[in-house]
């Protein structure tokens, strides 16, 4: 799995219990499955249709730096089943990991839009094509 994404746990960020707040950390994991969606199928009218179950494995605390990794399970017709979990940047220690992480992808009017796509495409190897 690809780390593409570190977050620096600060006091805003942080539960009751002085660790890393849960909502807080699916929030920058959804928002990471948004962005890397998006690159992938190349629009940005993307949704979260579906998180599996969600395993926290360990905590994070103030001044942890978290790393986000994802990878591609599944190329469905107009969807993308992810992969994501993040570990502490210092330690490798796994700290939530969920299995599946369906994003689709939309048309204009918000309706799911094929994509055609059946494979990971870099970037770099896209902008080589031209």
């Amino acid at each position: 799995m690809k780390f593409h994404t570190r977050k620096w746990v600060k006091p805003g960020d942080l539960n009751a219990n002085g660790t890393l707040f849960g909502g807080r950390l699916l929030e920058w994991i959804d928002e990471e499955s948004a962005l890397y969606t998006i690159i992938q199928l190349e629009n940005p009218k993307v949704v979260t249709k579906y998180i599996s179950e969600i395993d926290f494995k360990s905590a994070a605390k103030q001044g942890d730096i978290v790393e986000i990794g994802i990878e591609v399970v599944k190329f469905g017709k107009a969807s993308l089943t992810l992969r994501c979990a993040v570990r502490n940047k210092m330690t490798r220690e796994i700290i939530v990991s969920i299995e599946n992480i369906v994003m689709v992808n939309l048309d204009a009017d918000g309706k799911s839009l094929p994509h055609g796509k059946t494979q990971v495409e870099l970037v770099k190897d896209r902008l080589s094509k031209d």
